[in-house]
């Protein structure tokens, strides 16, 4: 492919050339094509990995989804796949925000039944029949828990209900009934927060961590395992970090409570910065979270993210005679290829780095992260701005290279306007005010000249610069007496900023 193939053929190649969705929901499908199966993936499609951690868009949705196309396999294997949130539109958990549980316990009671309820009605769409498989299934369908046309939303919220029931009676009027011999509050059903005493055993009742012995049990029995996926969490609670915080605490206590449960395994999938927040100021269960894996991206990692994705286009390799499987088995045949399609250098110069490099660097946080939903989009709008220029008339680039230099930089204008707009500002509206007066300003400040830009005192300054360290939209460099706050190349386009450092 060079100069001398016409244009329009040219154009008809790029028009059928995707580097795929940003979200990994939106290409369930074709996620098994592009996913690279690490020892990371491995080791957590071997059920050795428990917590999934990462930045947003480094990958834990994608995991997610590719584990629920293999549902079939991990039957196989065993084990049944249970998914605890919808993997589209709004989250089952946003209900909760209206009405959030007032206590840590109310939202552990919450957790385990709403987590018993998934399991039973998995024992009953399979027909598990042993004793304890059918007492479970019997207890919750009595209470409204397993409904035929059995849904998300509606089980969290007869979970809400009856959680509300337990701790806070008197908010749901005539729902607390006393057992006429023992006068003990029934809480209106036979399911009972803690366990209840030998009288209300003999009649039925079962402690919500009954049920979930008797799921654990009736797997045993079965030979079988079951993963319950949790992920969205952050979209779930995004609108309160007090809320996310007590939520996600009472997760992972739910989580340590079920670690003698043998056949039950939760598998949580959450981003490193609402980790962070959950452990700050000292979580004790943290110590029991030892099967974790945090996502990271090194720079041979993106390439291959990169080439995996050019290559999924058939009409592309074929075109150009590309033996896919020997480029993918070599990490110096992927570099090659990557520079038959890309220019050597977007800003030309002997100390000026190559573009693979370029390109990463551009799309990297302050935490020096590049997170390949970013790099998606950037290579998609790539694609975007390329064909507008060749449509309006523009010389095709040189060689068989896809991409001008020229549509580098623009593109990276639009992936910093997403980034700033989509994560940033939506994410975190509380900090929007303090970036806001920061555009047009230059790339690097001090904490004198942040104190002036707000019109705050220093020690005011000082704390909202480190809140945007913590987010990666500041990169703190320097030393103690002599820190600076540098904003990556991902953040400036979109607030007009310019290079250099600030005066005083």
């Amino acid at each position: 492919m060079n100069d001398a193939v016409p244009k329009a053929e040219r154009l008809a190649l790029l028009k059928k050339t995707s580097f795929g969705e940003r979200v990994a929901e939106d290409e369930v499908a074709k996620l098994a094509g592009y996913f690279v199966e690490t020892d990371q993936w491995d080791r957590i499609f071997k059920g050795e990995i428990d917590v999934v951690r990462g930045d947003k868009g480094s990958g834990k949705s994608a995991i997610y989804s590719l584990l629920v196309t293999k549902r079939n396999d991990l039957f196989d294997k065993g084990i049944l796949l249970v998914t605890g949130e919808k993997p589209r539109g709004m989250p089952v958990f946003k209900d909760l925000v209206a009405d959030p549980p007032t206590t840590e316990q109310e939202f552990v009671a919450l957790w385990k039944l709403y987590i018993a309820s998934l399991i039973a009605n998995e024992l009953k769409e399979y027909a598990f029949e042993s004793s304890d498989a059918k007492k479970l299934i019997r207890t919750l369908e009595e209470e409204k828990f397993l409904e035929s046309d059995f849904d998300l939303s509606r089980l969290l919220k007869q979970a809400r209900t009856t959680v509300s029931r337990w701790f806070n009676p008197a908010a749901i009027e005539g729902t607390v009934k006393f057992d006429p011999d023992t006068g003990i509050p029934t809480f209106g059903g036979k399911i009972t927060p803690a366990e209840p005493n030998s009288d209300l055993r003999s009649k039925g009742y079962l402690s919500v961590d009954t049920l979930a012995e008797l799921a654990n049990r009736a797997l045993s029995a079965a030979g079988y395992q079951v993963w319950v996926l949790l992920d969205r969490l952050d979209v779930a609670f995004a609108e309160s970090h007090e809320l996310e915080r007590n939520a996600l605490r009472a997760l992972f206590r739910v989580y340590r409570d079920f670690a003698d449960k043998d056949c039950i395994k939760l598998k949580i999938f959450l981003r490193s910065d609402i980790w962070d927040r959950i452990v700050e100021g000292g979580f004790r269960e943290a110590s029991h979270i030892t099967r974790v894996v945090t996502l990271d991206w090194t720079s041979e990692a993106l390439l291959n993210l990169i080439v995996r994705r050019l290559l999924s286009n058939e009409m592309l390799i074929d075109k150009l005679e590309i033996d896919k499987v020997a480029v993918l088995r070599d990490s110096k045949a992927q570099d090659a290829v990557f520079y038959r399609f890309f220019p050597p250098q977007v800003e030309q110069g002997a100390k000026k780095r190559p573009t693979r490099d370029w390109m990463i660097n551009r799309c990297e946080d302050g935490h020096r992260k590049t997170a390949p939903r970013e790099l998606i989009h950037f290579l998609n709008s790539l694609r975007d701005l390329e064909l507008a220029r060749l449509e309006r008339g523009d010389a095709l680039p040189p060689g068989e290279q896809l991409f001008d230099r020229s549509v580098f930089k623009p593109a990276l204008e639009i992936v910093s306007e997403a980034r700033v707009v989509q994560t940033i500002y939506a994410e975190y509206p509380n900090l929007k005010p303090y970036l806001v007066e920061l555009e047009g300003e230059k790339t690097e400040q001090t904490i004198d000249t942040l104190a002036t830009i707000w019109k705050v005192s220093k020690g005011e300054a000082d704390k909202r610069a480190q809140a945007l360290v913590e987010i990666g939209f500041f990169e703190q460099r320097g030393g103690r007496d002599n820190w600076t706050y540098w904003v990556p190349f991902l953040y400036r386009d979109a607030l007009h900023m310019s290079q250099g450092l600030a005066e005083e």
